[in-house]
């Protein structure tokens, strides 16, 4: 399941990312062809008068307002297709990752309180059997932890509280599964970035040695790639960031609640073997 929802999130950002680009390029693309055709047309059309030209001149600032996501597409067309596919294939794929751990772990989250109560319930009219039961029909790993020490019940309370420390520790780190990854794609982000920044500007520096001058126009456009992957490197990472801080302190959150439940629930059968 979790796999599966990994896959479904991947590939669906994978799609707008993809299709992001393609629209990004073909706007561009129509951009061109109509400034080349409205060249052409003034080339050929007469001088307009200046009534004509000062309505224009009111009407041009409205034209050049871009939209920002347009203005993003813009950057990450200028950024170079390499530099850039990279950071955002590293964004796509932590995303994917955080958001397969925020619908684990929110579906891992259980009401301890309510359990623990029909827990004590069912082995006060049922015993053992019907406590397990009720761990059986409920998800989450503190209903895991239940019904390993349930199932060890018989052989004394020592075994119990030994079995679910040990099971709880393995619970904690299927919480965990997949932080090293989003950990990985935050440290590479900012690395791929600077990457693009150092070879951008070798490729500007390579522009001056061939000219053998120092001309601005020259070295623009490397210094443009070296600025933009940057930028891009540390935003991605930031994102990321966030995330991966969010999943940390609801595991934290988890766990807490894991221990107490356990703490209880040994209370809970200490309580019913001095009953029997």
């Amino acid at each position: 399941m979790k796999k599966l929802i990994a896959l479904f999130t991947l590939a669906g950002l994978l799609t707008f990312a993809t299709s992001s680009m393609v629209y990004a390029q073909d706007e561009t693309a129509t951009d061109e062809t109509a400034t080349t055709e409205q060249v052409e047309t003034t080339d050929d059309a007469a001088a307009p008068a200046d009534e004509a030209v000062a309505d224009e001149g009111e009407a041009a600032p409205e034209s050049d307002e871009t939209p920002l996501h347009q203005q993003l597409k813009i950057k990450i067309i200028e950024g170079g297709p390499m530099f850039m596919g990279f950071v955002i294939l590293t964004l796509i794929l932590g995303l994917a990752l955080s958001f397969e751990r925020i619908i684990y772990l929110n579906l891992a989250t259980t009401n301890t309180n309510k359990l623990l109560t029909k827990v004590e319930d069912a082995l006060n009219d049922g015993g053992i059997e019907a406590a397990k039961e009720v761990c059986r029909n409920t998800r989450g790993p503190v209903a895991s932890i239940f019904y390993q020490g349930l199932d060890r019940y018989d052989a004394g309370i020592d075994v119990v509280e030994k079995s679910v420390v040990s099971y709880g520790s393995v619970q904690m780190g299927q919480l965990e599964n997949g932080l090293t990854w989003i950990a990985l794609f935050i440290a590479l982000a900012p690395m791929l970035g600077f990457m693009g920044t150092v070879i951008g500007m070798i490729g500007a520096f390579d522009a001056i040695e061939a000219a053998g001058d120092i001309n601005p126009s020259l070295v623009a456009g490397g210094i443009k790639v070296a600025l933009i992957t940057t930028v891009s490197g540390l935003i991605v990472a930031m994102i990321l960031q966030v995330f991966y801080n969010y999943i940390i302190g609801k595991i934290d959150s988890i766990v807490n609640s894991m221990e107490d439940a356990s703490i209880s629930l040994i209370d809970i059968l200490v309580d019913y073997k001095a009953k029997k």
